[in-house]
């Protein structure tokens, strides 16, 4: 059967009608040629459409126009080899082409797509001096876009003021829109507000993207009463909320606590008839999860199946993570079990989950079996998963194991598993917790050997070992030594000292420390202030701990009084 363009469903298709297109006689005309290699860029074959290209330009030359080549540089661009889209500028004046605005936009989102924003900023700013092409709002669009993702929305800003002050080019919608959902990324949602204003005073109409973005934004802030007002105000303008908008409220419900309220907006959602999609389900799911609400969080997971919605590695995680933080390891083992019954692979996160939740459940030895697995179908351990099972030995007095681990993964070499300060961290802790203080010393002092300098968790646990077996004198060293590493003292290390020093009776040693912790503003942890009130003797209003609580907590020593 003869192919045609419409037929084209993979590569393979694409590559035989290519080879029958420049087999005939005559041969098609440019335009089918530039069709074809469309189609190859669609489906994403970025290599292919390049062979293609260049096959072209050495055999049939004369097809070439600046509809084929603006396509050969896309496919450089989104292939991430931008420098040799530029490349094909050349081939543009030898053919007597003029590169357009298509030309120099594309290029300036593969500039952006791989974070040469310098480059980018000055092939534009060439545009405009020398006037290479009619400069679009698509063109600022792509500018304004890649600065905001580049996380400089300061200056997108500045190029709407461009557009603004120019004569030709206003912003329209959708370059103001990424500007106000970058500022509500940043967090900086009062300011994507009063640009909200501004553009409404311009007469340029918010669209359900642009309300979206700010509807996220104030969800993550919590602000629910103005959520509840600019819902009511798109509604009233004739923007209907989509997935995404409700997708946006559902999630940031659920992180915050309100499921149940989350729940509703999926009835709403319904009711508007805007069907709940996988997002929105595995955010409830998460909600419920995170509440300890297991029985709920299953009733939803089983219920996807009515709405003809397949549960993804996603939704199984987030259940077996539940499960896990419930202690319910035999039920979320079921769970992870499941999945390749329903034709899902778990990935190394999954398998780091269940491996997290069986350490925690006291189950070492199956924890280890997990690991092995994971190794066995081929799967790479990743930091996460190492930091786990460091983690997990040391707290189920596994600590010479946690070391074995440790020389291991050094034996690997620095390539496939960097060495991080993180994993020396939890085996110091480990070390600590099982009094081998002797250990954590030495390996404490062993890090610069391994190209490795303590950070600030370093130093807080060997703080809080030295503590927790009474060495208050080595633990005021090592916050010297901290100090003298360019290390600034955290909330943690002040706080661990502190009650250090005041289960080891020093309280005029805990009161300077506590001075110290509050001229730089940090606050007394609930426990430390716990171990404060259960020290107070009430009647001695002249007690150093009575004057610690008395700055910091005076309501609280009132209640106490």
């Amino acid at each position: 059967m003869k192919l045609g363009l419409g037929d084209i469903k993979g590569l393979g298709d694409a590559l035989s009608l290519y080879e029958n297109m420049s087999r005939t006689t005559p041969l098609p005309s440019a335009k089918q040629f530039t069709q074809l290699l469309s189609s190859v860029v669609n489906l994403k074959e970025y290599s292919a459409a390049i062979h293609i290209f260049k096959d072209i330009n050495r055999n049939l030359g004369f097809l070439v126009d600046e509809y084929t080549m603006n396509i050969a540089i896309n496919s450089y661009c989104l292939s991430n080899r931008v420098v040799y889209g530029f490349s094909i500028l050349g081939w543009f004046f030898k053919r007597g082409c003029v590169p357009d605005v298509c030309t120099f936009g594309t290029l300036l989102k593969g500039l952006f797509r791989e974070k040469k924003i310098s480059e980018a900023q000055g092939l534009f700013r060439k545009m405009v001096k020398e006037e290479l092409c009619e400069l679009s709002v698509v063109t600022y669009g792509t500018v304004v876009d890649g600065l905001c993702k580049a996380g400089n929305t300061p200056m997108a800003i500045e190029m709407l003021s461009v557009m603004e002050k120019g004569r030709g080019c206003k912003p329209n919608t959708n370059v103001y829109t990424t500007v106000i959902d970058s500022l509500c990324k940043d967090r900086m949602i009062d300011s994507a507000l009063k640009l909200f204003d501004e553009m409404s005073d311009k007469g340029i109409s918010p669209n359900v993207v642009t309300y979206t973005a700010l509807i996220s934004g104030l969800c993550n802030l919590s602000r629910w009463s103005e959520v509840k007002m600019l819902m009511k105000e798109m509604i009233g303008y004739e923007i209907y909320p989509n997935v995404i908008t409700y997708n946006s409220l559902v999630d940031a419900l659920c992180k915050d606590g309100l499921v149940d309220e989350a729940k509703e907006v999926l009835q709403i959602m319904k009711q508007q008839n805007v069907n709940p999609s996988l997002i929105s389900y595995n955010s409830l799911i998460d909600g419920y999860c995170l509440q300890g609400r297991m029985d709920e969080a299953r009733y939803v997971f089983d219920s996807m199946a009515s709405m003809n919605i397949a549960p993804d590695i996603w939704s199984y995680s987030i259940l077996i993570n539940g499960y896990c933080r419930k202690k319910k390891i035999d039920d979320a083992m079921h769970i992870f079990r499941e999945m390749p019954r329903k034709g899902l692979k778990p990935d190394v996160a999954t398998y780091t989950t269940i491996l997290k939740g069986l350490f925690r459940g006291g189950r070492c030895s199956e924890a280890l079996d997990i690991f092995d697995e994971l190794e066995a179908v081929g799967l790479i351990a990743n930091f996460y998963t190492y930091c786990n099972i460091l983690d997990g030995l040391c707290r189920n007095g596994e600590v010479e194991r946690a070391l074995l681990l440790l020389d291991a993964l050094e034996g690997k070499g620095e390539g496939k598993h960097n060495l991080h300060i993180s994993y020396y961290n939890v085996v110091i802790d480990g070390l600590c917790g099982a009094k081998k203080l002797d250990l954590a010393r030495a390996l404490f002092r062993y890090l610069p050997s391994k190209g490795l300098e303590p950070d600030v968790v370093t130093y807080n646990i060997l703080i809080k070992g030295c503590c927790q077996n009474g060495l208050l004198e080595e633990a005021k060293d090592i916050l010297l030594k901290m100090k003298q590493a360019s290390l600034s003292p955290n909330e943690i290390t002040y706080n661990v000292i502190i009650k250090g020093n005041l289960r080891g009776g020093k309280y005029e040693e805990a009161a300077k420390f506590f001075e110290e912790m509050c001229a730089k503003g940090f606050t007394l942890h609930a426990f430390t202030l716990e171990l404060m009130l259960d020290l107070l003797d009430p009647e001695d209003k002249n007690s150093t701990i009575f004057k610690m609580i008395q700055k910091l907590a005076p309501d609280t020593l009132k209640q106490k009084l």
